[in-house]
């Protein structure tokens, strides 16, 4: 049996169902590209799960709601991983809808343990199964923990540059952050990145961890200036000797004021900074330290936008 041919608008139907296409692109587009409201704050600051990760994650949002943010960041919980790629759509979508109740977008998602041994295919489904389930969860942005021993960079980053074209489909970036071993600090990320060579992998700038995973011999405002042009969020992470993230930013040794600056005046201008520690304690601490911090980076991101 023969394929019948496609019905080609002619005239002015043609002219109409162009203009909805083209519409319709730049809307996807404008999305896409993160486009604000006149008034409106290019970055989104929000606070991840982590610092309540010995509750249920609906805890940890009533605490994010509850410092005043509108923004949350998905990591763990008192089960864990709070996104894996064993977690259902139908859970992922859940989160977010208990984000929504409390007036909460998710902002980042931070997902691990995709890599299956000597299996770069399984560990390419695996990981875009982590991509299907941020995207449920109505999140722009996935973010790697990274190869943790060099001998597992080369199949991580070809199952990362498998998967960016698969993520930009579905509007999820990747980004990788600073962590430990083969990307400790921002230059080595920026190698890591160059290797995978996608306009859909970039970096997530954690400048607690650069001082943690490199021994506390980076400092993180030099480093800041190695990855001009690649940023696209922030994990607000402080750090004090001898080896200790699991403190309120601002109370340890990095000048987030120098950071943030140069990170702004390397293209970082807009997109996701999310705090991901705090000084431990009860609900109410932990929840009073998430607020004071969120006022901290709001003002340090506030300065030269008026």
């Amino acid at each position: 049996m023969n394929n019948p041919k496609p019905i080609v608008p002619q005239g002015r139907l043609a002219i109409l169902t162009r203009r909805k296409f083209v519409g319709g692109a730049l809307l996807a587009m404008a999305g896409a590209s993160g486009l604000r409201a006149a008034g409106e704050s290019p970055w989104q600051v929000g606070c991840y799960t982590r610092p309540w990760n010995k509750h249920d994650y609906r805890v940890a949002l009533d605490a994010i709601a509850a410092a005043g943010f509108k923004f949350a960041g998905l990591m763990t919980a008192k089960t864990g991983m709070l996104l894996t790629p064993d977690t259902t759509l139908e859970q992922s979508a859940k989160m977010a809808a208990e984000a929504k109740t409390r007036g909460l977008s998710i902002a980042s998602a931070f997902g691990a343990d995709f890599m299956k041994k000597s299996s770069v295919a399984e560990s390419i489904v695996r990981l875009r199964r982590l991509v299907d389930n941020v995207a449920a969860c109505g999140c722009p942005g996935l973010l790697l923990g990274g190869a943790g021993y060099p001998e597992a960079v080369d199949d991580y980053y070809k199952v990362v540059a498998e998967c960016c074209d698969y993520a930009e489909a579905k509007r999820v970036g990747l980004t990788i952050k600073p962590h430990n071993g083969p990307s400790s600090t921002g230059a080595l990320c920026r190698r890591l990145i160059d290797q995978v060579g996608h306009k859909n992998f970039r970096l997530t700038y954690d400048p607690g961890n650069v001082c943690k995973h490199s021994g506390n011999t980076v400092n993180p405002t030099d480093d800041a200036a190695t990855v001009d042009g690649i940023v696209a969020g922030m994990c607000v992470k402080d750090f004090r000797l001898p080896n200790d993230v699991e403190i309120t930013p601002g109370t340890g040794q990095v000048d987030f004021a120098r950071v943030t600056a140069r990170l702004r005046r390397g293209g970082f201008t807009r997109g996701p900074v999310v705090i991901e520690c705090l000084d431990a304690g009860d609900i109410a601490h932990v929840t009073a330290e998430a607020k004071k911090t969120r006022l901290f980076i709001e003002a340090l991101l506030a300065r030269g936008l008026t």
